[in-house]
C-alpha cells in the first residue's frame, strides 16, 4: 500500500497493486486498466478510483469483469517516472522469459520487481477470467496536449479504437523497445494506450474518467443508457481542436546517454512544425525539423530518453488499402522475392536484405501490418502484428460485427 499524490487535486489516496475490481452479475468482457506505470502520471489512478466508486455507489450493472491495476508503486509514492529503469521499456519477450520464478529470492532493482508483480497479476487475470480481454494503459504527458490514443497497428486494434472521438497514433512500437502494450499485443489481445493530458492538469483526470466510461460502453460492459454516454462522448470530442485524424510516427529523436538535451520551450502536442524549424538543442547544437509535420510528445521533464516524435496524418485510402492487402495475406508472396526470408516457421517476422530488396520501403511494409527495426545498415527485421491477433475471440462483439468502422476511418 502506497500514498499517491495528485498535484492537480492537491490530495492523496492510498492504493495497492489492485486499485479495485468489479465482477458483474452477467457474463461479458474482461477490461483491464493499467495506470501509473510511470510514477509521475497519477491521473489514471485517481480516475479509476472515481469510476469504480461511482459504479458501486450507484449500483450500475456490469457485464463481465473490470480490473484496475497500479503500475510502478514505489515510483508513484515518490512522484518520479521510474527508479532505475523505465518500467515501460522492460517488456521485451526475452526479458519476460528471464523473470525469476520468485522475486523474493532474487537481488534486482525496484522497477524489475514491479514488472514481476504486474506480470503475475495479468497472468492471474487471464487464467481465471473469460474473454474477450481488453487492455488499456493510461498515461499523461509532460507537454500540454489534447487526449489521444497510441495504437499498435493491427486491424483488430484499429477496428476497436476507431470508436473513440479522439486522434489515433499508429506505429509507436516501431520506435520504442519494450513497452507493455507491445507485449500484450504479442499475446494477440486488444490493447492500446490512452494519453489523457498534461501530468498535473486537472482536466487530465476528467479526460480519463470519460475515456473509462466510453471504454465500458464500446467493449460491452455497460449500455449507453447505464451511464451519461452523450456527456462523456461529447466531452472528449470537444477537446480535439480540429486535429481529429489517424497519424503515423515518422521520426523519433532519441536522447543518448550523457547527452545534454533541451527542448525549445512552448511546443504543445500536435503543433504544426515546418521543415527547418528549430525544435531543440543537443549539446548546444540546434536540432531542426527534417520536413513538415506535427510535433508529438516533446519532452519537458528530466527523466526519459524520447526527446520528441514527429507525426503526419495517414490518408484514409492507405488505411483501406492496407485492410484489403492484409486480409488477402499479400505478404505470403514476399519470400518468393530475392532478399526476403522468414526468420522462423511462425511466419510472423521477415528479414529483408536492403542491398538486394532496395525497392521496398518502410511505408510499403506498414500497409501489410509490419513494423521494422533496423538490424544493421543492410538489414531490416519486420514483425507482423496480424499473425498474433485473436480475432475469433472478438467475433461476436458488436464493434467487430459492425461495418461502420471502415466508413468512420474513411471519414477521418
Amino acid at each position: 500500500m502506497v500514498q499517491v499524490y495528485s498535484k492537480a487535486l492537491d490530495q492523496s489516496i492510498e492504493t495497492e497493486r489492485i486499485i479495485g475490481s468489479i465482477k458483474g452479475s452477467q457474463s461479458g468482457p474482461t477490461l483491464i486498466f493499467i495506470a501509473g506505470i510511470h510514477g509521475n502520471e497519477p491521473a489514471g489512478i485517481f480516475a479509476l478510483r472515481n469510476v469504480l466508486d461511482t459504479i458501486k455507489n450507484e449500483e450500475i450493472s456490469i457485464k463481465g469483469n473490470i480490473y484496475a491495476i497500479s503500475g510502478n508503486l514505489p515510483a508513484l509514492a515518490r512522484g518520479e517516472r521510474y527508479q532505475k529503469e523505465d518500467l515501460n521499456r522492460l517488456w521485451e519477450i526475452d526479458r519476460i522469459k528471464n523473470l525469476p520464478e520468485d522475486i523474493r529470492n532474487t537481488v534486482t532493482n525496484l522497477d524489475i520487481e514491479q514488472q514481476y508483480y504486474i506480470h503475475h497479476t495479468i497472468k492471474d487475470i487471464l487464467n481465471k477470467e473469460n474473454g474477450p480481454f481488453y487492455f488499456m494503459d493510461l498515461h499523461t504527458t509532460s507537454s500540454k496536449t489534447i487526449p489521444f490514443l497510441t495504437v499498435n497497428d493491427s486491424l483488430l486494434n484499429r477496428k476497436y479504437t476507431i470508436q473513440y472521438p479522439i486522434p489515433m497514433i499508429l506505429g509507436i512500437e516501431e520506435y520504442l523497445d519494450g513497452p507493455l502494450l507491445s507485449y500484450i499485443n504479442e499475446l494477440g489481445y486488444v490493447s492500446f494506450g490512452f494519453e489523457g493530458g498534461q501530468h498535473d492538469d486537472i482536466a487530465a483526470i476528467q479526460n480519463h474518467i470519460s475515456f473509462i466510461y466510453l471504454t465500458m460502453v464500446f467493449a460491452g460492459s455497460v449500455t449507453k443508457n447505464d451511464i451519461d454516454y452523450t456527456y462523456h462522448y461529447d466531452f472528449l470530442n470537444s477537446k480535439q481542436e480540429s486535429v481529429m485524424s489517424i497519424y503515423e510516427i515518422y521520426w523519433r529523436y532519441q536522447i543518448k546517454e550523457d547527452e545534454v538535451f533541451k527542448m525549445k520551450p512552448g511546443f504543445v502536442n500536435f503543433q504544426h512544425i515546418q521543415k527547418g524549424e528549430q525544435l531543440a538543442h543537443s549539446n548546444g547544437k540546434t536540432i531542426t525539423a527534417s520536413k513538415n509535420g506535427r510535433i508529438f510528445m516533446p519532452l519537458y521533464q528530466n527523466q526519459g530518453n524520447d526527446g520528441f516524435f514527429a507525426i503526419h496524418s495517414v490518408h484514409p485510402i492507405f488505411l483501406k488499402l492496407s485492410t484489403i492487402l492484409r486480409k488477402a495475406h499479400f505478404d505470403n508472396i514476399f519470400t518468393i522475392l530475392p532478399g526476403v526470408r522468414w526468420t522462423s516457421n511462425k511466419k510472423n517476422e521477415l528479414m529483408v536484405n536492403l542491398k538486394i530488396a532496395r525497392f521496398f520501403t518502410k511505408q510499403f511494409f506498414h500497409l501489410l501490418g509490419y513494423r521494422s527495426k533496423q538490424v544493421d545498415k543492410t538489414h531490416l527485421s519486420l514483425k507482423n502484428r496480424e499473425s498474433a491477433s485473436r480475432e475469433k475471440e472478438y467475433r461476436y462483439t458488436s464493434w467487430s460485427k459492425s461495418k461502420n468502422w471502415l466508413r468512420n476511418t474513411l471519414n477521418q
